[in-house]
C-alpha cells in the first residue's frame, strides 16, 4: 500500500482546517476589537470652572481628546496648562505638561514629557517626567527624577510625595542639595 497519496490529503486537510481557523480568529479579532477613535474631539481648548461666580480652575490645551467607555478618559497628547486660584481670584499653583490623560471615575491624572508644577504662594517650583495627580486622595506624586526650586535653594531627588497644592512634600532619596544666595550685585 503506498501511503504518500493519502499523506498528502492529509497534510492537504490540516491545512485548510488551519487556514479556516486562522480566517476565523481574524474575523473573530475584527468583530471584538474596540474602537479606539476618539468619541469627541476639540481644539484650542480652555476651559474655566466656577463657584459662586469665583474662577477655581482653568485648563488650557491646543487639543483634547475624550474617549468612552467603561473607563472613560480625557488625552491632551500635544500638552495642557492648568491654573487653580484661591477665593479671591489670585493663582496658587498650576501644572503644565507635554502631554496628559485624565481618568474621570478614578479621578486620576497624568502628566509627562517636561513637567512643571508652581506654587505662586511658596514660590516653588517642581520639575519632573512623570507626574500623577490622584484626586480622590488630594496628592501628586512623581516617581522620576524629581528638581524642587525654591527661592532659597535646589533641591534634586528620585521622587516626591505632596499635598494637591504643593504645599507639603517629601522629596525622597535626595541626590543634592544647592543653596543659592541672592545676588546683590546691580547690573546695567
Amino acid at each position: 500500500m503506498n501511503l504518500k497519496p493519502h499523506i498528502s490529503i492529509i497534510a492537504l486537510l490540516l491545512a485548510m482546517v488551519l487556514f479556516s481557523c486562522e480566517n476565523s480568529i481574524t474575523s473573530i479579532q475584527e468583530i471584538t476589537r474596540t474602537d479606539t477613535a476618539a468619541a469627541v474631539s476639540g481644539y484650542n481648548v480652555e476651559y474655566v470652572r466656577t463657584d459662586s461666580g469665583h474662577r477655581q480652575v482653568v485648563l488650557r490645551s491646543p487639543v483634547l481628546n475624550r474617549y468612552t467607555g467603561k473607563d472613560a478618559y480625557q488625552e491632551f497628547p500635544e500638552g495642557f496648562e492648568v491654573f487653580f486660584y484661591d477665593t479671591l481670584g489670585n493663582k496658587k499653583s498650576s501644572i503644565r505638561a507635554n502631554y496628559g490623560i485624565t481618568y474621570e471615575k478614578r479621578k486620576l491624572m497624568q502628566a509627562r514629557n517636561d513637567v512643571v508644577v508652581i506654587n505662586y504662594q511658596t514660590q516653588e517650583q517642581l520639575n519632573t517626567e512623570n507626574l500623577v495627580w490622584d484626586q480622590k486622595k488630594k496628592i501628586i506624586w512623581a516617581n522620576k527624577f524629581v528638581k524642587v526650586s525654591s527661592p532659597d535653594k535646589i533641591v534634586f531627588g528620585d521622587s516626591l510625595i505632596a499635598d494637591e497644592s504643593f504645599k507639603k512634600h517629601e522629596i525622597l532619596n535626595i541626590n543634592a542639595i544647592l543653596e543659592v544666595e541672592e545676588d546683590t550685585t546691580v547690573h546695567e
